[in-house]
């Protein structure tokens, strides 16, 4: 059952996340990576572990080299 709430849980802050447009999403995504590398990481699954290593920090690098909206 936690494993339910917890993707329902997911689900909603992903929906928040896409209506910032795509800066907020990478950024979400760099979150929810990081917490799954983690996971990944504790249970020696490497390989796996440095893949979402990999994905936070490309979710990272868009959010860094994008402009914010309103700032130039």
């Amino acid at each position: 059952m936690a494993a339910r709430e917890s993707r329902s849980d997911f689900l909603q802050a992903h929906d928040a996340a896409t209506d910032g447009g795509p800066i907020e999403a990478a950024s979400f995504i760099s979150g929810a990576v990081a917490e799954l590398s983690q996971l990944a990481k504790r249970h020696r699954l490497d390989l796996l572990g440095y893949l979402l290593d990999m994905a936070k920090l490309e979710a990272d690098e868009i959010t860094r080299r994008e402009p914010t909206p309103g700032k130039f």
